[in-house]
């Protein structure tokens, strides 16, 4: 790359680069250096001219991104990231740094927008459309791919790497890769035409705007845009052509601003397209002084010295070595990043992916987050979610981490409501979790990762209100009034309370109560009913007034327990199935509704276990049902073992057909937790362990098929502990004799003194609040 041209009188210096190149971006900077533009155009929505200064402000640190969106529809949007290492970013700050006017010259975001709504072809779709891939985001061909190609690579990243980003900074001509690139450009665009016809457009715009810097700055214009366009600029065309081209556009009204951007939405791997496979890889390449190599391979001991990995300074030597051999090899001008990762796993991860795996997402890709001053423009709601993190200490990080919250304390709380009201908003900044804390109602777990698209989220849901709890009201309220079912509007307020939003609760109620008295649908009443008693367990923790909702509650439990056995005939294997996962949530939100204000008389419990019993002795519900209304009387305790047996024994008699006693079986022992109740009650054991052994051989072939799906889905330790079980036999060793009535052991009643002895380590092992917790549950840990 020698000869660098400069431009003729009257021609820009069109500098052509790769998006999100280090090399492109260390050759951007040499040349503004070396040329000292009095007007510095980069390719970019004109839009955000005035955010311009806002590049220069201390607290913006890329990755960032320009967001505009559509006015009145915020969920049209279209971003334009930037990194440090990205060309138009450091051309942005030359120019700041130098007090030179910067300005952006591609087609405005408001034809982009109006365009993807009028239908017009895009590649990606609304957001992802703006996104610039490689050297250009809407050419047909990959120009990467065809030069790398002409010049004997397989890949085009490698390529790439040998001829630009392994060229020092500064050495030789400034010029010179830019003269390079044009003629490669050119070269392409006469063998494969111009592109789409939108890249037509767009270069007529940018010339327009060349021709205005033109008229105030003379020959001392700078033009940053991707190498694809350069051949477009340079060539001399009529401005009455160019307006022509431009005749006619869509237009819709947009907002523009700075959002904060993530390395790994650069990366291909993150799904965005923007079209480099290691961010962090090229970070480090424009960040490194010198020995690049040297002090990427360091970067890498040190995590995985973090990582409890034994790695030494010897490590580090040895794989800059092999890496430099490698590149020898394979006739590169230095190692590149698969020359560095081939050291890595060979020296240090001793040929294993798994540690490999690692560099590559916390290195390679890497979560960096950038940030954007206070003074950026936003929408109030957006303020107002600023203002509460800080007030919360809930800090955005693009990595994904794990929140444990104590809702006992009030920050922990403020952070749970503001979680759970972004999510009722859209904002999809945490997901719930399973707790590994505790288990009670006082605890949460979230699992946290800021994404940058939910910048485009909060200014959609900015049409709600200005600030995060006025746009939860009113979404919840919105909701309620356009939800389809009732398990939505349920589901609508388990999240009001537990967002802690009162101002909604009452029109969410008004539509529940409609819509419970209207629904004659069983099966959505037993949908329903679970959520709506998970808002009550919830309102008790927060302090909220829940009466209403326990009312509604219990009438809903009325109506399920009139219109289950009837709705339970008749139905088929999959509408069986079904209703049996309705029936055990029945079950579960019975049992937390019992100690509700509605139901403290015990009364529900007692219909509930009527419908059981009901279930359980009629010979038109189908037997995954009735094995499972039997399974929960036993449970219960309101069933005694001779009881079940005897029932057992009628529906796996000779005159059943084989399918319905295997269905029986399986709501007996199948679902949640079946497996490991077989393994600890040997009473059940025992059951199942005498029907298997009698049933004949001819039979046996018959149920097999849904006998292997019952059992097949308990997890491995457990079959292998019931198959230990088998083996050893009634009284074998390690086995008490629990399969005869009347076992050691096993009396007709709850021993009382022996269950609460274990309450003084459960409050060692849950803390000096433990008996606010297991107050509740000391009933479930005699039984």
């Amino acid at each position: 790359m020698n000869g660098g041209r400069a431009p003729a009188a009257g021609e820009p210096l069109l500098l052509g680069v790769r998006h999100h190149g280090p090399g492109s971006a260390r050759a951007v900077r040499a040349a503004l250096e070396a040329v000292r533009p009095r007007v510095v155009l980069i390719e970019g929505p004109p839009e955000a001219d005035p955010l311009v200064p806002l590049a220069a402000d201390e607290a913006m640190r890329p990755p960032v991104a320009l967001l505009a969106h559509a006015v009145d529809e915020p969920g049209r949007s279209a971003f334009w990231p930037l990194a440090a290492f990205s060309p138009e970013w450091v051309a942005l700050r030359w120019a700041l740094r130098h007090g030179v006017p910067a300005r952006f010259i591609d087609l405005p975001a408001s034809h982009t927008l109006a365009w993807e709504r009028d239908g017009d072809e895009r590649d990606g779709g609304a957001e992802a459309g703006a996104e610039r891939d490689a050297v250009d985001d809407d050419v047909r061909i990959d120009p990467l791919g065809v030069l790398a190609g002409t010049a004997g690579y397989d890949d085009a990243e490698r390529w790439w790497e040998d001829v630009v980003e392994h060229r020092g900074a500064g050495k030789g001509d400034a010029l010179a890769p830019f003269t390079a690139l044009e003629e490669a450009m050119t070269a392409l665009r006469e063998t494969y035409g111009g592109g789409h016809e939108r890249d037509l457009i767009r270069e007529a715009h940018m010339r327009l705007r060349i021709r205005e810097a033109q008229r105030e700055a003379g020959d001392g214009v700078a033009v940053v845009c991707g190498a694809w366009h350069v051949p477009a600029l340079r060539r001399r065309t009529g401005v009455t052509a160019d307006r022509a081209l431009l005749k006619g556009l869509p237009r819709i009204k947009t907002d523009m601003t700075w959002v904060p951007w993530t390395h790994r939405r650069l990366s291909r791997a993150g799904g965005y397209g923007a079209g480099i496979d290691s961010p962090g890889w090229y970070a480090h390449l424009f960040a490194a002084p010198d020995r690049p190599v040297e002090r990427w391979l360091i970067k890498v001991a040190g995590l995985l010295r973090a990582e409890d990995r034994t790695v030494s300074p010897g490590h580090v030597i040895e794989a800059v070595r092999l890496a430099e051999t490698l590149a020898a090899l394979r006739g590169r001008p230095l190692p590149g990043l698969g020359e560095a990762t081939d050291a890595v796993r060979a020296v240090m991860c001793e040929g294993s992916d798994v540690p490999l795996a690692l560099v590559r997402d916390r290195l390679v890709v890497d979560d960096v987050l950038g940030d954007v001053p206070d003074s950026a423009p936003a929408v109030p709601l957006q303020r107002d979610l600023e203002r509460t993190q800080r007030r919360l200490r809930l800090k955005p990080e693009a990595a994904e981490r794990e929140l444990d919250l104590d809702l006992r304390r009030e920050t922990d709380a403020g952070r749970s409501r503001l979680l759970h009201r972004l999510r009722l908003l859209g904002i999809a900044w945490g997901r719930p979790a399973a707790s590994r804390g505790g288990t009670g109602t006082f605890r949460e777990t979230w699992r946290l990762r800021w994404e940058p698209e939910l910048a485009v989220r909060t200014a959609e849901a900015g049409m709600w209100g200005t600030t995060v709890l006025a746009a939860a009201t009113a979404k919840a309220e919105a909701d309620a009034v356009a939800a389809r079912g009732l398990a939505d509007v349920t589901g609508l307020a388990e999240h009001c309370l537990l967002a802690a939003l009162p101002e909604a609760l009452p029109t969410v109620m008004r539509v529940l109560a409609d819509r419970a008295a209207l629904d004659t649908d069983v099966a959505h009443l037993a949908q329903a009913l679970p959520a709506l008693v998970r808002s009550l367990r919830y309102g008790d923790v927060r302090g909220t007034d829940t009466a209403a909702l326990a009312g509604v509650a219990a009438g809903l439990a009325e109506r399920v327990f009139v219109g289950l056995p009837p709705a339970c005939t008749g139905l088929d294997a999959d509408a069986a199935e079904e209703m049996r996962r309705r029936v055990d949530a029945v079950h579960g939100a019975l049992g937390l509704l019992g100690d509700a204000p509605a139901a403290r008389d015990g009364g529900l419990r007692a219909r509930w276990r009527s419908v059981l019993r009901t279930l359980s002795a009629r010979d038109t519900v189908p037997g995954v049902l009735r094995g499972r209304a039997v399974r929960l009387l036993l449970d219960e305790g309101e069933l005694a073992q001779d009881e079940a047996a005897r029932l057992m024994g009628l529906v796996l008699s000779p005159g059943t057909p084989p399918a319905d006693a295997a269905a029986w079986i399986e709501g007996f022992v199948g679902g949640s937790g079946g497996g490991l109740l077989l393994v600890h009650d040997e009473r059940l054991f025992g059951l199942v362990d005498r029907w298997l052994t009698a049933v004949p051989a001819e039979t046996f072939t018959d149920v097999l098929p849904l006998l292997r799906r019952t059992f097949s889905a308990y997890e491995p330790g457990v079959r292998r502990t019931l198959g230990e079980l088998v083996r050893r036999g009634p009284g074998g060793p390690g086995r008490t004799d629990a399969f005869t009535a009347g076992a050691p052991g096993f009396g007709p009643g709850v021993d009382a003194a022996r269950a609460d002895a274990v309450l003084p380590v459960l409050r060692l092992l849950l803390g000096p609040d433990a008996d606010e917790e297991t107050h509740g549950e000391r009933a479930e840990v005699r039984r």
